[in-house]
């Protein structure tokens, strides 16, 4: 039995800001991580690709707000920039 991917430890090198801004990355980091892993079964962002954080941010969150879309946006950034891949984005 693994353990569960720690989204915290994940993000804690580039989480910057107030704290209430770096505890809005991580949840919406565990609900895109929640949302992917129920399509796909990929259960932590090493094994994402584009097209997971594409769909995520398209069909996934298509009846959200504007703003919403932007701040996953951000959070994603954030993941891509973990990964060393922020060009892919």
């Amino acid at each position: 039995m693994s353990k569960p991917f720690d989204m915290t430890l994940f993000l804690s090198g580039v989480l910057t800001g107030s704290k209430v801004t770096q505890q809005r990355h991580l949840r919406q980091a565990r609900i895109m991580q929640a949302a992917i892993q129920q399509r796909w079964q990929r259960d932590n962002p090493w094994t994402w690709r584009l097209k997971h954080v594409r769909w995520f941010l398209t069909l996934h969150l298509r009846d959200h707000s504007d703003a919403s879309r932007y701040y996953y946006r951000l959070t994603a950034s954030l993941i891509w920039k973990r990964m060393g891949a922020i060009g892919m984005c």
